[in-house]
């Protein structure tokens, strides 16, 4: 159905299941970060940035003195559990990096999704990224998508650092980032949970119903960004 929601000045989107498909993630991405992974860590261990995710993970699992095989085992283990430790999603952001870089793959986007972003931010509506991914993946996927670079329509990126995403005080600091009103702000995603902890902030709601069959929950609904439609004033 059709959905229209009042006065949007700003849009939050999730990413899988909702600007890209599910599948790529977890037919394309996810395996490449798990192949890829084991020679990546070993290799780049002592790099800093790498290090620094390395410790996180000893810290999440309460064993500092783990040696790499460990961590690896772990990190692998996560990925097929789709944990989304926050260190884990920070490693699987460098590892695609390098595969988008090298043309393993691009990002892909629903056939709407690129030209609604666009027509959005060209009537002035402030455009962010809200993803269990970390921000550099986020970056990478919209930076490398089948369509070109649509970074430069977002104003913003959030991952977990900002609290997961079943958690309504993580959409609370997200509309206290935005310096929005709630209700000015609208939310999309495909996963109710997530569109229920929004809505207790007072953000504005709506699920992308992409398959058939999806349960749906208190939201307006809709089958593609084609279907979203809301004033601005």
């Amino acid at each position: 159905m059709n959905a229209s929601i009042m006065n949007i000045k700003a849009i939050v989107t999730d990413i899988e299941g909702t600007t890209s498909s599910i599948d790529f993630v977890h037919k394309e991405l996810f395996p490449y970060a798990s192949k890829q992974l084991p020679a990546y860590i070993r290799e780049h261990q002592d790099d800093t940035g790498v290090a620094t995710q390395l410790q996180a993970v000893r810290e999440l699992i309460n064993k500092p003195d783990a040696d790499i095989e460990t961590l690896i085992a772990t990190l692998l283990q996560w990925i097929k559990d789709d944990n989304k430790a926050t260190p884990l999603k920070a490693l699987q952001g460098m590892i695609w990096e390098h595969g988008y870089r090298a043309g393993a793959f691009t990002g892909h986007m629903y056939d709407e999704v690129a030209p609604k972003l666009k027509k959005w931010f060209d009537s002035g509506i402030a455009l962010y990224v809200y993803s269990s991914g970390s921000v550099a993946a986020q970056k990478l996927l919209f930076g490398h998508s089948d369509v070109g670079d649509l970074t430069p329509l977002f104003s913003g990126y959030f991952d977990t650092n900002i609290g997961h995403k079943r958690e309504a005080q993580s959409y609370q600091n997200i509309v206290e980032q935005l310096a929005l009103p709630a209700e000015n702000i609208l939310f999309l995603s495909d996963i109710v949970e997530e569109l229920d902890a929004a809505a207790q902030t007072g953000m504005c709601t709506m699920q992308l119903v992409r398959k058939p069959n999806v349960i749906t929950g208190n939201h307006a609904t809709a089958h593609n960004f084609d279907e979203i439609h809301f004033n601005t004033a």
